[in-house]
């Protein structure tokens, strides 16, 4: 089976080939971190680490890159309104680097909690200007940017003398945006965007690096292309983000890493955005929804499963009801390896114990969506053998569903020790307590005393304790 994924720049689904037998580098847009995460950066990061896991499984060393845009207008708008007397934030007087380093913890510790890995690189802008120094001269020598023709300090890439400017978008010139990144005066066409931008007089003094232009900042373009050469090289397999990055975000990085001479990404993925029944999230709306009030409301595992069931290109919805049907979903096949465990089982697998049609439909560009039917469809096939008490037949199914489960990313979340309620202390102490009622259960069934293990059972669902019988004893969930 050949992997295929869906290239945006070809608006074709391609056979994969690496540019380095056996590897697999990936580079894909990270926070800008001006603020708290909300449920489209979680995704996109969770979309693309199902990817980087579906490309180890199959063989491939993979490197991921996921930058951290530490140094921009927002951050620095953030920052001086924290210098106002007036401002109701809870950091008074936050240096704009010190704001940055706040949210980019916040955004780490969400990816963590829904066992999203972390890359094998994740470099700050800040740190990478000299490379973009580099790249700045480059592009200037070769004619395609200039300094602005005003004194501001900033430097434009100029976007008319690079005939393939467009190509990703599939657009012309002439029908684009202008681009809003810096102060029009400067520039030869309304459309050329930012390299460098001129240190301000109303910006912090640390907010500036010298560089030969004068001192100032980098573009938002700049800093990608820049940091991809430097950690996946200058022609790479694939470069991922959000849909809403597509332009002018990715147009832009293709254009100047193009025109600086480099072949630079082999595909161009994206993923869908996410909506609130049907609508588009919007602060000003008051329907959007953060990674903290999700984890608020379900576990980890039903966050992470929700986010990653949809087929990444499409739009994800979400309801109120979207958390609790997760749950419901993944937590079957939770229950099914507790249960498993019970009965005496091994929950290791191997590659082989992947079902062919799951590895068909996730190497045909990452179906998860259809992965999942296979799983819940062996989930179904080893209950059924556990309930009828044939271990020996169940074992192929489980270690299936293991597996499967490890490949999303959904088995580390998993608890198998018998509880969705976690570990700990908390749990050894419920587990005693039901554990002292599924003996008075089984005893109260040994004496074929029916009603009084009907009420037992009925008194654990009351309080949201579901038991499992099978050959080897009784198994519990939450």
């Amino acid at each position: 089976m050949t992997l295929r994924f869906y290239d945006t720049a070809s608006a074709t689904v391609k056979d994969f080939e690496p540019v380095y037998p056996g590897e697999a580098r990936l580079y894909y847009c990270g926070a800008t971190v001006q603020g708290a995460p909300h449920i489209g950066h979680v995704r996109s990061a969770l979309v693309f680490d199902q990817l980087a896991r579906w490309l180890a499984f199959r063989g491939y060393k993979v490197t991921t890159v996921r930058n951290v845009t530490d140094i921009d207008d927002k951050i620095l708008v953030n920052s001086a309104a924290s210098f106002d007397p007036d401002y109701a934030g809870n950091h008074p007087r936050e240096e704009w680097w010190a704001l940055a380093y706040r949210f980019e913890r916040v955004f780490g510790d969400a990816y963590a909690a829904l066992g999203i890995a972390a890359p094998t690189y994740e470099p700050r802008a800040t740190g990478h200007i000299p490379e973009m120094h580099a790249l700045i001269q480059k592009l200037i020598d070769d004619g395609h940017a200039y300094p602005a023709q005003d004194d501001s300090g900033d430097v434009y890439f100029d976007v008319r003398s690079w005939p393939r400017y467009g190509e990703l978008t599939r657009q012309r010139v002439d029908d684009m945006q202008d681009a809003p990144d810096a102060d029009p005066r400067g520039k030869r066409d309304p459309r050329d965007f930012a390299l460098w931008k001129g240190h301000k007089a109303d910006e912090p003094e640390t907010a500036g690096w010298d560089s030969p232009w004068g001192k100032g900042r980098p573009g938002w373009h700049l800093e990608c292309s820049a940091m991809a050469a430097k950690y996946v090289g200058t022609h790479f397999d694939i470069h991922g983000g959000g849909l809403d990055l597509r332009f002018p975000h990715h147009e832009n990085e293709l254009a100047q890493s193009t025109a600086a001479g480099q072949e630079f990404a082999n595909f161009w993925l994206h993923n869908g955005l996410v909506t609130y029944q049907g609508e588009k999230m919007s602060k000003s709306i008051g329907n959007t929804v953060s990674p903290e009030q999700m984890l608020a409301e379900a576990r980890p595992l039903a966050v992470r499963y929700y986010l990653g069931q949809a087929h990444y290109r499409s739009v994800l919805d979400y309801r109120p009801t979207s958390l609790q049907e997760a749950t419901s979903a993944v937590e079957r096949a939770e229950a099914v390896l507790v249960a498993a465990r019970a009965a005496g089982l091994s929950l290791d697998w191997q590659p082989e114990d992947v079902p062919e049609n799951f590895t068909r439909v996730m190497d045909e560009d990452l179906n998860v969506p259809q992965a999942l039917a296979v799983l819940h469809e062996t989930v179904r096939a080893a209950n059924g053998a556990l309930a009828s008490g044939d271990v020996d037949d169940a074992a192929a199914p489980v270690r299936a569903v293991a597996a499967m489960s490890e490949v999303l990313g959904l088995l580390q979340l998993m608890n198998l020790n018998g509880s969705g309620a976690g570990g700990g202390a908390e749990h050894q102490a419920l587990d005693s307590l039901v554990r002292q009622l599924l003996e008075q259960r089984a005893q109260a069934r040994a004496d074929k005393d029916w009603a009084l293990a009907d009420q037992i059972r009925d008194q654990l669902a009351d309080a949201g304790v579901v038991v499992k019988d099978g050959a080897q004893g009784s198994a519990w969930s939450v």
